[in-house]
């Protein structure tokens, strides 16, 4: 089944496409413990005719109740069965942090066996996939030293990590996210066809500018690197000026 406008639903997408002349659709992918409400407000942001679509993972928000993923290889086969649908216009990927990772590997499967590719490929605050993760078992550490953790990265609210009770609905799905951070294995392959335009945070010391500008090793097309001013969650700190850019790339 393909779909042309927006009766198709499905738990994986909120497709808030109102525009009955959509160019693009532009699906984003949330970083660990993140959910389809980080792009609530893109669309303010984005040209009409480009359909924000938010991925939104097992596990959170209005998906809290299920459970999450924790291996690459079975999310990205049941999500792309659940995005197909909606893949009959032209298509880019934004993914973030995470969400960079889930996104690449997502358009290496539709390349491999639908023969379909995003028109661009955006990811943000994530080394290139080649590179080994620097911290793999972050999601064997104990309670208090795994939200500890989640302090220094300065990515969940001060409020959040000294809720107990709340804290206790967030640490599987968060557990389940580095778990498939932490256990992703790269495997070689040709380069994407696609372009892709990474960003990085000024004062990221999880994915330095360094480790982003590795993502040029993975297409064959054009590449871009922006810095961003903040840390490891610029997107919520400079987001306009970082979808100014996302804008100016989907254009071109």
């Amino acid at each position: 089944m393909e779909v042309a406008h927006t009766s198709y639903t499905t738990p994986w997408v909120i497709l808030s496409e109102t525009n009955l002349n959509t160019r693009m659709r532009l699906f984003c992918f949330p970083y660990a413990g993140g959910g389809a409400s980080l792009f609530r407000n893109w669309h303010r942001h984005l040209p009409s005719d480009v359909a924000v679509c938010a991925v939104q993972l097992p596990g959170r928000e209005n998906r809290l109740s299920e459970t999450p993923y924790t291996g690459m290889d079975m999310l990205v086969t049941d999500l792309v069965d659940a995005l197909r649908p909606i893949l009959n216009r032209p298509f880019a990927f934004f993914g973030y942090s995470m969400g960079a990772l889930i996104s690449f590997e997502v358009a290496r499967y539709l390349r491999e066996y639908h023969e379909l590719a995003p028109e661009m490929l955006f990811v943000a605050a994530h080394r290139g996939p080649q590179l080994l993760h620097p911290d793999p078992v972050t999601h064997n550490l104990s309670d208090e030293t795994f939200i500890d953790k989640l302090r220094r990265m300065k990515g969940t609210p001060r409020d959040v990590l000294n809720n107990t009770e709340l804290m206790a609905l967030r640490l599987p799905t968060l557990r389940a996210d580095f778990t498939l951070c932490g256990t992703y294995t790269y495997l070689d392959a040709p380069p994407l066809d696609c372009p892709i335009s990474a960003f990085a945070g000024t004062r990221d010391t999880i994915a330095p500018k360094a480790v982003v500008d590795t993502w040029r090793e993975q297409t064959c097309n054009t590449f871009s690197l922006r810095l961003i001013a903040g840390n490891h969650f610029f997107i919520h700190s400079a987001l306009p000026t970082m979808l100014w850019a996302v804008e100016h790339d989907l254009q071109e």
